[in-house]
């Protein structure tokens, strides 16, 4: 919607408008919303903005046991009951009306995402419009589906057989920093769990709650899901206190946990282990990384612009950014030369500027992450063909940049072609014919997103039938050559390590996964 706009300055202006709005109204005190109540923890923990030391996003309530059995305990009462037996016609019109008001909101929403999370304009601005997108779509799968209440074949006209999806209860949402409302609340797990006459308990990122803060309150507000409970969001930072809680209540009917793959296992052990019985948990994990395969036949232009996109947008803080690219032999000189040449081309800087492709990282651990990687890389004789410097100010909540860097010539089982980094970091590595190609990008326990380019027909035939991931392309230039999705157009989900249902966000299989089946029969008395 935004992330490959064309100049509109009215567009710009109403960005800016915003961003000031919203930058008057930091530092405030930011309580937990427990059924549609405002819940002041004992203790407080502060968030800083990633952009500078002077932003002050707001102090947060540090939510433990007491806040958290509380949610739980509002979620699975009497707000599960009204919610569970509201007509679908309703859960769909009250979604509906949340996606209205955000909208109408959309620039407020896209400069808060900004401010939170170091979003260039057009990153914000496509976040926000997407969320919208999802909540639409999700109603859309329930309408086309009728509710998913489905008549099977009776013995007889006055018999009545029915298929009927079900929802399970009190649905805990654990969402990362990167995307606060596509992938945790409005536009993803919450939105879900809520549509299909589940209730929720949000946790969101401690590097990023308010976004999610801010959905929820839309909700009650809105008109949309009544505030007696059936949307709950809860606040928090430090060890994974939340998750433990979580995953030793009864209360608990199933969970969606978005983060890295060590987080997500812990928390399906603990889940598994402390519950009377099988519950559903929906695991949306990392990606190393997402591979890009680059053919003799390519528009080398065109797959570097895509490369270059998916790489370094957000500086590289996705899990489906493009961190390792397989390029032919026989092409592999003239595309890193262009790729480069690309590359000195993105602007780093503060991401409220119109016109910088990247901001700064999360926080100085992903800064020395990024540093870590990168001296590994020169000490296993590897070459730095771009970038390879990071730099942050003195204070403690200072901006901590990376350069977008190219490496190349490190062995093909070196950690930084392993293991996730979420850095602006990419790995050029060389083969020789499509066959080798696809098995090294499929040499990886996950499987989120691939992308090839190439206009040999055959070429593109061989990855799609082969390539053992979720999300794949073939020649996307504009949104990254693996990043990127649209509701309804573009399913996101991965497969292995990445992901644990198989079913992407913003297809028509993913609400499934929120819901259980029960055969309804009604004979003649």
């Amino acid at each position: 919607m935004y992330t490959s706009r064309p100049e509109d300055p009215a567009i710009d202006r109403k960005y800016e408008e915003a961003l000031v709005a919203a930058e008057s109204q930091l530092g405030r005190v930011h309580p937990a919303r427990v059924a549609g109540k405002e819940i002041h923890a004992p203790e407080t923990f502060t968030v800083w903005s990633p952009i500078e030391p002077t932003l002050k996003i707001g102090t947060f309530s540090q939510c433990g046991m007491a806040e958290t059995e509380a949610a739980i305990l509002a979620a699975g009462g009497e707000a599960y009951s009204d919610w569970s037996q509201t007509p679908w016609e309703r859960h769909c019109a009250c979604i509906r009306e949340a996606a209205d008001r955000m909208e109408e909101e959309i620039f407020e929403l896209a400069a808060l995402i900004t401010l939170e999370c170091a979003k260039t304009r057009n990153e914000a601005l496509a976040e926000v419009g997407e969320a919208v997108a999802l909540l639409r779509y999700h109603t859309s799968v329930i309408r086309d589906n009728e509710g998913f209440r489905r008549s099977m074949p009776a013995d007889t006209k006055t018999d009545r057989y029915e298929s009927v999806l079900c929802p399970h209860g009190a649905w805990a949402v654990i969402s990362p920093f990167n995307f606060p409302l596509v992938l945790g609340g409005a536009g993803g797990a919450a939105a879900a769990a809520l549509i299909t006459g589940n209730t929720a308990i949000m946790k969101p990122a401690s590097a990023a709650p308010l976004s999610m803060l801010t959905f929820c309150q839309i909700l009650e507000e809105s008109g949309g899901v009544p505030a007696g409970g059936a949307a709950n969001c809860i606040t928090g930072s430090g060890p994974p206190a939340f998750g433990k809680i979580i995953s030793q209540s009864p209360g608990i009917a199933g969970v969606t946990f978005t983060g890295s793959r060590d987080a997500g296992m812990w928390l399906r052990q603990e889940f598994t282990t402390h519950q009377p019985y099988p519950k559903p948990m929906i695991l949306e994990l990392g990606s190393k990384n997402p591979p890009c395969i680059v053919t003799a036949q390519a528009d080398l232009k065109q797959a570097a612009e895509g490369v270059c996109r998916g790489a370094f947008g957000f500086s590289g803080q996705k899990c489906s950014a493009t961190s390792r690219v397989y390029v032919e032999e026989a092409v592999f000189p003239t595309f890193a030369d262009i790729l480069t040449e690309r590359v000195t081309r993105c602007t780093t800087g503060d991401p409220r500027e119109k016109g910088v492709f990247t901001g700064p990282l999360i926080n100085r651990e992903a800064k020395e992450r990024f540093d870590a990687a990168v001296a590994s890389v020169i000490s296993a004789g590897g070459e730095v063909l771009i970038g390879g410097q990071s730099y942050s100010g003195k204070e403690t909540h200072y901006a901590h940049f990376a350069e977008p860097t190219i490496v190349t010539g490190i062995p093909h089982d070196h950690p930084v072609m392993k293991n996730e980094l979420f850095v602006p970091l990419v790995v050029l590595a060389m083969y020789n014919g499509i066959d080798e190609g696809i098995r090294l990008a499929n040499e990886t326990d996950y499987g989120l997103t691939a992308g090839i380019f190439s206009k040999d027909p055959a070429e593109v035939e061989a990855f799609f039938s082969r390539i053992r991931f979720g999300v794949c392309y073939a020649n996307r230039k504009d949104g990254g050559a693996t990043t990127g999705g649209w509701p309804e157009y573009q399913s996101f989900g991965g497969w292995n390590s990445s992901g644990s249902t198989g079913r992407g966000v913003g297809g028509p299989y993913y609400l499934l996964s929120y819901m259980r089946e029960q055969a309804q029969t009604r004979l003649r008395g």
